[in-house]
């Protein structure tokens, strides 16, 4: 039988069940606050962050992202040197929402947001509505950034408040087709600034 145990730090010792053998160690880095942000990022080296070899798997948190514009996209690119966030992906999409009156569902494969070889922001939740209890918040997932030899990974998902009161939960995957290591990661919406919210990051530890 499998033993979890959890501490204010995380996961830890846990033995999985299948091929996993294990979860490793959750390990707090950095929190960023959002108000009236443009921008919310990540870079390696500066304010404490670290997104090198210290860790082979990074998880980003993002908790009640408020926009101060209506029915905007939620986003997020990736830096591979330099000072830009133009980091060429490849992506696929999914996403099933469920509206308050009961009247309107879907799963859907969204073609329109996967990217092909695109320097551009990757969409990680649509259209979200800007009113007073009107938010989005998931987590996304990058590996082994430091590579310099294999394409670097990601997965994403999010529960989102949709404009019109629908609830839209979006599942993104993709890798970053670069050979140069992922140092930065940008978050922000396709227009207006990030009016509220949270922003954390862990390295998760191998043992």
């Amino acid at each position: 039988m499998s033993i979890i145990t959890l501490n204010n730090r995380g996961v830890k010792d846990a033995t999985a069940i299948g091929s996993v053998t294990s979860l490793g160690n959750m390990i707090f880095i950095k929190k960023l606050t959002a108000s009236s942000s443009a921008t919310l990022s990540f870079v390696d080296g500066t304010s404490d962050v670290v997104l090198d070899d210290t860790y082979k798997e990074y998880v980003f948190t993002f908790n009640n992202i408020h926009p101060a514009t209506d029915n905007v996209n939620f986003t997020v690119n990736f830096r591979d040197g330099g000072s830009s966030y133009d980091a060429t992906k490849t992506t696929t999409t999914i996403n099933t929402h469920h509206d308050e009156a009961d009247t309107n569902t879907d799963l859907s494969y969204s073609g329109s947001y996967d990217l092909a070889q695109s320097t551009g922001v990757q969409p990680l939740a649509e259209g979200t509505g800007n009113g007073n209890d009107e938010c989005v918040s998931g987590e996304l997932t990058l590996f082994n950034p430091s590579s310099t030899t294999f394409v670097k990974h990601f997965i994403a998902q999010t529960n989102n408040y949709y404009k019109d009161n629908f609830m839209m939960k979006f599942y993104v995957a993709g890798y970053c087709n670069v050979t140069a290591a992922i140092d930065g990661v940008q978050f922000s919406f396709a227009s207006g600034n990030i009016d509220a919210g949270t922003f954390k990051l862990y390295g998760i530890k191998d043992s």
